[in-house]
């Protein structure tokens, strides 16, 4: 006897935004320790056979970007789950990182999707001290302690030593896209995929960066029907960060570490 009525699919949904790292008092980025129960519960919901995650990031953490990386692996594995990832305005460096745990990536035509690269900014203030007449003092134990100090004369082996880490991380992130992508990126040498170049999500398409243009609502009804079942998981602003967040000092401090996330968007122009 045939049921009438069709057994309902159920995606869970997963949408990660801002930047990666612990940002600010109230650490509102995007870390593993934020993400850990949301994702589980994700990946264990009613043994859902595939699990769709929505990523909105310029970026940040190297370390933070590869850990949820894997920690999304290691829970597809374990629940032998299909993971579709969908770039929302962003999916750019760190942000990129973590889309590489898909099995397929989608993006909207206008997404911004790359930058996979390392980089790394300070500002030199060592003229500014002498112009205000204040003078620097500090005590290290181990020469090295002090390296690349905004308030002393950059050094060149300081320099080659920073340049080095970011050689080996910039190593690892290729190879990470590489075990991703494989053969879908069309030519990556002729095509900058490693130079930290980004583009639209159309061009991304192209070159092999996502597997298609369209947003988890259209994807998901077009791959599983209609009447598929989108089970939203999103972490949400603690209750004591809402209401400390109106004093003073912490407007303050909000605005310092805004204008440091601002500057991570806006190197992809929003």
């Amino acid at each position: 006897m045939f049921s009438l009525f069709k057994k309902k699919i159920i995606i869970p949904h997963v949408r990660m935004t801002g930047v990666i790292g612990s940002v600010g008092r109230f650490k509102q980025g995007i870390d593993l320790a934020n993400q850990q129960e949301i994702l589980k519960k994700a990946f264990s919901y009613k043994k859902a056979k595939t699990v769709a995650i929505s990523i909105n990031s310029p970026g940040g953490s190297p370390v933070q970007s590869h850990l949820i990386y894997s920690y999304i692996r290691q829970l597809a594995k374990k629940n032998k789950t299909k993971v579709i990832i969908f770039a929302e305005d962003v999916a750019a460096s760190g942000g990129y990182f973590i889309a590489c745990a898909g099995d397929e990536i989608y993006a909207n035509s206008s997404s911004i999707i790359g930058s996979i690269g390392v980089i790394s900014a300070s500002f030199g203030f060592k003229d500014l001290i002498k112009k205000i007449g204040v003078e620097r003092r500090i005590y290290t134990a181990g020469k090295n302690k002090s390296t690349l100090d905004p308030f002393v004369e950059e050094k060149q082996e300081d320099v080659e030593r920073l340049k080095k880490i970011q050689l080996d991380l910039h190593s690892d992130f290729i190879k990470i896209v590489k075990q991703s992508r494989g053969d879908k990126i069309k030519d990556p040498e002729k095509n900058n995929i490693f130079t930290g170049e980004f583009w639209a999500g159309s061009v991304a398409h192209k070159l092999g960066l996502v597997d298609g243009i369209g947003n988890a609502d259209q994807v998901l009804r077009e791959k599983f029907g209609d009447k598929v079942i989108i089970k939203k998981f999103e972490k949400q602003k603690g209750f004591l960060a809402k209401k400390l967040s109106s004093s003073i000092d912490n407007q303050i401090e909000s605005i310092l570490d805004n204008l440091e996330e601002k500057s991570l968007w806006q190197r992809f122009g929003l």
